[in-house]
């Protein structure tokens, strides 16, 4: 079973910087997209960047020129450079990824599946 595990939230004044990472594990043949969404207390979860296997990020507007998402496909892992934090960068983090799961292999051939995969979210906290 594919697995996200994020690390790096914590609590940062105003002004500040955090990096957050995100490491899949399992059966993995490939990752495709990658991405970060956030949720702040009481409000719905929006997307903050995404990062795919090719092509250039993209990111909410809130958070361009402040945020960098980066990948490492050797280590099936995302990162999230935050700087200059806001209060309003406040939630739970969570880290996403589109997955090719391997499920079975015959041979020369193998079997898989694609699913949606997200982690189990990490609180950052900006204070004012």
């Amino acid at each position: 079973q594919v697995q996200l595990v994020e690390s790096g939230g914590g609590f940062v004044r105003a002004g500040g910087s955090l990096r957050l990472s995100c490491a899949a594990s399992g059966s993995i043949l490939s990752i495709h997209t990658m991405g970060w969404f956030r949720q702040p207390p009481g409000k719905q979860r929006d997307l903050v960047a995404t990062i795919s296997s090719s092509g250039p990020p993209n990111y909410a507007d809130s958070v361009k020129g402040r945020f960098t998402i980066s990948r490492d496909d050797a280590k099936n892992a995302v990162y999230l450079e935050m700087s200059s934090l806001k209060p309003e960068d406040t939630g739970v983090y969570f880290c996403n990824a589109d997955v090719s799961e391997i499920t079975a292999s015959e041979g020369d051939s193998l079997h898989y599946r694609d699913l949606e995969v997200w982690g189990q979210g990490t609180l950052v906290t900006v204070s004012a």
